[in-house]
């Protein structure tokens, strides 16, 4: 938070269990211990110190409830409930209703037509990834996100965003334990290009770019060519 602030940078804060990366749930192992309602209980009071400890934090200027809150077929220690989901929500918009509350559809297709219902929908757009044994190319073309924006407009009067555009690899082990000839099947130079110009095609705005930590990781090991590719495609 001290970095980012220093950096003149914007947070959006994720709050909950199921936040982004594997294994998606973090539940810590005591909770397990407890009964349904005890681990709800927990959860709730964890969002409430966390929010009154930021919220006054600037930088921050929007909070993600949850991670693909309603998705049961990814990650471990899946446990959906929309009630106690509508609690988080609620319990958010009354400690801070100040700051606009995003939530992301449950997969890259999927448009919330109950409650919870979010200041700002956002949608995740991957290309290839490596799924039941071999590297697949995804049929979400440009026009579905568009169709998909234009309804959550119509009928909730919010705006949609991509929340998550794939400019990492996505293959059949870890990204540390994958050599780099395995790494640029789902994802090198060119795809990063790709991505990017697919996803201003649709026009959803801001695009949340997704890798980081890897681009990184390739430049501390001598390879520029990914990071130089998303700097020199981001306008």
């Amino acid at each position: 938070m001290r970095e980012v602030s220093k950096a003149n940078g914007e947070i959006t804060l994720c709050l909950g269990a199921r936040q982004p990366r594997w294994p998606e749930n973090h539940w810590p192992d005591w909770a397990w211990n407890l009964t349904k309602k005890q681990r709800s209980d927990a959860l709730l009071k964890f969002i409430r110190v966390v929010i009154k400890r930021y919220r006054d934090n600037p930088a921050i200027i929007s909070w993600q409830l949850e991670n693909e809150a309603l998705l049961e077929s990814f990650g471990q220690r899946s446990e959906v409930d929309r009630k106690r989901l509508m609690l988080e929500f609620d319990l958010v918009k009354r400690i801070d209703p100040t700051r606009p509350t995003i939530m992301t559809t449950s997969t890259s297709w999927g448009i919330p037509f109950r409650k919870p219902i979010p200041d700002f929908v956002g949608f995740s757009l991957y290309n290839i990834v490596f799924n039941k044994g071999k590297y697949r190319r995804s049929l979400y073309f440009p026009f579905i996100f568009k169709l998909r924006a234009v309804v959550i407009k119509i009928i909730h009067g919010r705006r949609s965003f991509i929340h998550e555009l794939q400019l990492e690899p996505w293959g059949p082990k870890a990204i540390w334990e994958m050599p780099v000839s395995e790494q640029d099947k789902s994802m090198g130079a060119r795809q990063i290009v790709k991505n990017l110009d697919i996803a201003k095609s649709i026009n959803l705005y801001p695009i949340d770019l997704w890798g980081g930590e890897w681009w990184y990781w390739r430049t501390q090991n001598g390879d520029t060519t990914i990071a130089k590719a998303v700097k020199n495609n981001l306008k």
